[in-house]
């Protein structure tokens, strides 16, 4: 006997017809937002990898992406402001490069605006300013 899976949480069984439409339509929109700014950089910047310089031709264009520079792929104004065009290598980079960070802060060991983590207060050379005077 087979049973439908289940809400972890309620325990009411899952609608797996409206889950996968909900799926497809984000899908859907997602995909026609990211042709609509994708076009939109293509026309405002020259075909290169902001990164790494490689140059790009209709043939292989589809190895270059639109890298929002504020991770926020909803912020898409109509100058292009937001967007970098990166090949897929260097993409992938600077979201490895962002997963890392969020990792660090979570851990602690980043600093954030109006963080109150401690620094260092010792200057060695507090007193040159001093010593030079002296010899003046």
């Amino acid at each position: 006997m087979s049973t439908s899976p289940r809400h972890g949480k309620t325990g009411k069984p899952i609608n797996n017809a409206k889950l996968d439409r909900v799926v497809a339509d984000a899908r859907k929109a997602s995909e026609e937002r990211a042709a609509g700014y994708r076009e939109q950089a293509l026309k405002l910047y020259a075909w290169v990898c902001g990164r790494c310089a490689r140059s790009f031709t209709r043939e292989n264009l589809r190895e270059l992406t639109v890298h929002h520079k504020d991770m926020d792929h909803d912020n898409n104004p109509a100058d292009g402001s937001n967007w970098e065009l990166l090949c897929i290598y260097c993409h992938d980079n600077e979201h490895q490069k962002y997963e890392e960070h969020l990792a660090a802060l979570s851990a602690g060991r980043g600093k954030t605006p109006g963080s109150t983590t401690k620094t260092t207060t010792h200057n060695p050379f507090e007193a040159l300013a001093a010593l030079l005077k002296k010899d003046d």
